[in-house]
């Protein structure tokens, strides 16, 4: 071999949805109170709700990072055969906001008490 050219191209992979499926088994119990046992199940931020804490964070970084705004973002995922009502992602946003409400108490606490901004 007396040497080799190379060349490189950008390539993008879009985002993709996948769907996490978690199984606990119920087992019977002949000493039990109930008669079956069965591993509670993992809390979620949104307890009644599909998506996963990174699927909310990707909707808030979308919209206040990147200003796209939800009606624009539900039409994405609608192209990726995800149908998802803005005011689904609107209330996902409102939840994470309520649960972060402690992280940002705490960072204006420090903030305010810092002698320099």
């Amino acid at each position: 071999m007396i040497g080799e050219d190379t060349s490189e191209r950008l390539d993008i992979i879009p985002a993709q949805f996948r769907v996490i499926v978690t199984r606990r088994p119920k087992y019977a119990c002949r000493s039990c109170e109930s008669g079956v046992v069965q591993t509670p199940a993992v809390s979620r931020l949104i307890e009644s709700g599909m998506p996963t804490e990174a699927t909310v964070a990707s909707v808030i970084v979308a919209k206040f990072a990147d200003q796209l705004p939800l009606y624009r973002q539900a039409q994405i995922y609608a192209r990726q055969g995800v149908d998802l009502d803005r005011s689904t992602l609107a209330a996902w946003v409102g939840k994470a906001a309520y649960e972060l409400a402690p992280v940002y108490d705490a960072l204006m606490a420090d903030l305010k008490r810092s002698t320099k901004l």
